[in-house]
């Protein structure tokens, strides 16, 4: 259980950070509005950095089902765990993005301007042209990149230390690298947990939470990661 708890409560302070990073720089009023894209990908970086850290040496810090799905594609992590790591990471995600929505709440009434998909955007990825195809490739292509140098490094099996400072870096480089498509998702519990928060929280002139796009950063990620995992166990 306390691997769970582990992989609960760093999931919801990704996202707490994470998404609050995108609150900041987009709400009016915020102290930090259009700060910037690097600004939020530093932040984001730093988001999964700070969780991994505390919780690196009890869960392995996946925090991301796509990256606990593909350790265990490869026999570097117990099947029989998945499911538990899995809900756990989409409850902390939900909880994570409730945490922003009321860190926030003065903020969304004055930002009744700011068009809808962006309000979202706070919330859950977009894509910035929309080709599902692309779109998809997209995500695949930085999940790749996200589960096999996370293999490499060895953060695998513990996050803390020096294996923590590299995950932050990835995050970064590839916010930096290849986050301009799509936003990044590279993770389900990161795209879809927060998504469904903003489809049940009161947001003011929300209008939709974009459930045609939903999939692709959920499937895409996990097929992603296992094809990653599967090209680090066969070189390696």
């Amino acid at each position: 259980m306390s691997h769970y708890l582990a992989e609960f409560i760093g999931t919801a302070i990704l996202i707490f950070l994470g998404d609050g990073v995108c609150a900041n720089i987009t709400l009016n009023k915020s102290k930090s509005q259009n700060a910037g894209s690097l600004f939020c990908m530093i932040g984001w970086s730093l988001a999964v950095g700070v969780p991994a850290l505390i919780f690196g040496g009890i869960s392995g810090a996946h925090f991301n089902p796509a990256l606990t799905i593909a350790f265990a594609a490869i026999g570097k992590f117990p099947w029989a765990e998945v499911p538990g790591y899995v809900v756990s990471q989409m409850l902390g995600g939900f909880i994570g993005a409730v945490l922003v929505w009321i860190h926030y709440l003065p903020h969304w009434a004055e930002s009744k301007d700011i068009p809808s998909e962006v309000i979202l955007s706070i919330f859950c990825t977009t894509p910035a042209i929309r080709n599902y195809t692309m779109n998809f490739i997209s995500e695949f292509m930085a999940t790749f990149i996200l589960v096999f140098t996370i293999l490499g490094v060895g953060a695998a099996k513990t996050a803390d230390g020096v294996g923590t400072v590299f995950v932050a870096f990835i995050i970064l480089v590839i916010g930096t690298g290849l986050g301009g498509t799509t936003g990044f998702a590279i993770n389900p519990a990161r795209d879809l947990s927060p998504r469904i928060a903003h489809a049940l929280l009161p947001i003011n002139g929300k209008n939709g939470s974009d459930w045609a796009y939903s999939w692709i950063p959920v499937i895409a990620p996990v097929c992603g990661g296992i094809a990653a995992a599967g090209m680090f166990a066969v070189i390696f």
